[in-house]
């Protein structure tokens, strides 16, 4: 567990208090930022619905009925209430993501402060390239090789991957 500091500003008069923060935030932070990519997705998607909707215009159907069911009448027209109802969950999940685009945006400064906390600068360079970077193993294995081009031994996707779990196992 990681402790920062947070400055507070009540009644004029400036307080501080300790805030425990722990690894849960960085899983927390990486499922958000799924979540949210998988909001837009949708949302995509049902745009596109509904510009089909559009583009085909109107809708024709065949119905039978009148004397005994004996007749058939050929129905046409807008499909108005599935055009609101595409439009208004667009946005629903429009305003959705907003509110979730907002609340990563403070679990960015709360992952930031996290890996601040951490011992070493070269934990920190990893972590940062990991998780707010969003680069895979062998990528921050290759930036920290261009980093650090004088190290002995040269940083592999495995030995980041085993420096990122010992530490994270190491604080739980």
């Amino acid at each position: 567990m990681v402790l920062w500091t947070d400055i507070v500003y009540f009644a004029g008069r400036k307080e501080t208090r300790r805030v425990a923060l722990s690894k849960d935030i960085l899983i927390q932070y990486s499922d958000m930022k799924e979540e949210i990519k998988d909001l837009h997705r949708r949302i995509e998607q049902l745009k596109r619905e509904l510009y089909k909707m559009e583009e085909e215009g109107t809708v024709k159907d065949t119905v039978t009925g009148g004397m005994g069911g004996t007749q058939h009448f050929v129905v046409e027209g807008l499909p108005a209430p599935a055009l609101r109802r595409k439009a208004l969950q667009i946005k629903a999940r429009k305003e959705k993501a907003a509110k979730m685009e907002g609340e990563l945006l403070e679990l960015v400064c709360q992952v930031d402060d996290y890996i601040n906390g951490m011992p070493t600068s070269e934990l920190r360079i990893m972590f940062r390239f990991y998780y707010i970077d969003n680069l895979s193993w062998p990528q921050v294995a290759m930036r920290m090789n261009n980093m650090f081009p004088r190290r002995r031994i040269a940083y592999t996707d495995k030995s980041c991957q085993k420096k990122h779990e010992r530490f994270l196992k190491k604080v739980s």
